[in-house]
């Protein structure tokens, strides 16, 4: 199998990339609605601005069912109102909020890091798996931490630390990785405010969402 940074940039040089997020985002020629993630990072102004950027807000939680995805209520309230949502402002407040992954140290993503364990906090939780809380994370810390799911990690073909192995495929050949993202988010048409991240996961999700959800992975 390609290394991980072979096979992000054979899928982020595709023709189809630059059509791909306009269609998402609905910043293309098509009258077709966009897709209801395009919310995502933008629903109340994001979740990492100042005012909220170190606690978990009833807005996050919305946001996250954009990407279809559901916290349940039980937990929910804890984050809202109980010691769980104190124990995750502790956490976010440890999480850097204006650092990019490819210029993040290795040790803000590995095993015992702050993010890596709010991300276990979040999947001991009953009805939160490691989909959900990736991406509640994601929505607090966009620049840093990807939206990852069943369907990225198959295109991907499973790596073993996605977050270590995103970042130092970013990293390579001198960061031409995070380079092409950035200019496929101008391409695009999209603002500042999307993050490289999340345009990296929306190209990959787009190619490969059909033929996952018909069952055609290899």
């Amino acid at each position: 199998m390609k290394p991980l940074n072979h096979r992000l940039s054979d899928l982020l040089t595709s023709p189809g990339a630059v059509p791909h997020l306009r269609r998402y985002f609905g910043t293309g020629p098509s009258h077709d609605a966009p897709f209801t993630g395009s919310r995502f990072e933008h629903l109340a102004g994001g979740g990492d601005r100042p005012a909220v950027a170190n606690r978990v807000t009833a807005d996050d939680l919305i946001a996250v069912q954009t990407l279809s995805v559901r916290v349940p209520a039980a937990a929910a309230l804890d984050l809202l109102e109980g010691e769980l949502g104190t124990h995750m402002s502790e956490l976010l407040s440890r999480i850097p909020c204006d650092e990019d992954m490819a210029g993040a140290d290795a040790a803000d993503l590995a095993p015992g890091s702050p993010a890596v364990t709010a991300w276990e906090v979040l999947c001991d939780q009953p009805g939160i798996r490691w989909v959900t809380a990736g991406k509640l994370l994601a929505r607090k810390r966009p620049r840093l931490l990807p939206v990852y799911d069943q369907v990225v990690r198959c295109v991907l073909g499973r790596p073993q630390s996605f977050w270590l192995d995103l970042r130092a495929a970013l990293r390579a050949d001198d960061h031409a990785l995070q380079r092409r993202l950035t200019a496929l988010r101008q391409d695009a048409g999209l603002p500042g405010t999307v993050s490289a991240l999340r345009v990296c996961d929306v190209v990959l999700w787009m190619h490969h969402r059909v033929d996952h959800q018909r069952g055609r992975c290899s």
